[in-house]
């Protein structure tokens, strides 16, 4: 019996944060990041977007709720890459550009998301970019 390749896969702040509070389809990755089927990885700027995302007063999250969900249900399971420095990438909105840089360090096979301006991308490199449902059912 083979053993299985872990995927390793950035993760942008929309996914993680409609999994974490909505659940649905992007849920679904919250027990293959525990498990350990995928290994997230995460940039400082990730992190800190994710942070500042939901602390959006729209979730009515408290400060103890936002540290209990980063320190159980994110911190353990990331592995922190320090991107390099990157040439811009995506003209519209360059602040996306953190995902791919950290998708291009610490060698990620997938960026899942939501956000059109990386899917419009459809891969970089050898980077594919995917929606949660279509990354579940390449699974």
């Amino acid at each position: 019996m083979g053993k299985i390749k872990k995927i390793r896969a950035v993760i942008d702040t929309n996914v993680i944060v409609s999994a974490i509070l909505f659940g649905g389809i992007p849920g679904k990755l919250i027990s293959l990041w525990k498990s350990g089927r995928i290994t997230p990885l995460a940039s400082k700027d990730m992190i800190d977007e994710y942070i500042k995302v939901l602390a959006y007063p729209k979730f009515k999250l408290s400060e103890n709720e936002i540290n209990y969900i980063f320190y159980n249900e994110i911190l353990p399971y990331f592995e922190v890459v320090i991107p390099k420095p990157g040439q811009a990438i995506i003209q519209e909105d360059p602040s996306d550009d953190k995902f791919i840089h950290c998708a291009e360090s610490g060698k990620a096979g997938v960026i899942i998301s939501g956000d059109q301006h990386l899917l419009n991308l459809k891969s970089y490199d050898k980077i594919k970019i995917l929606t949660p449902s279509r990354f579940l059912n390449q699974m």
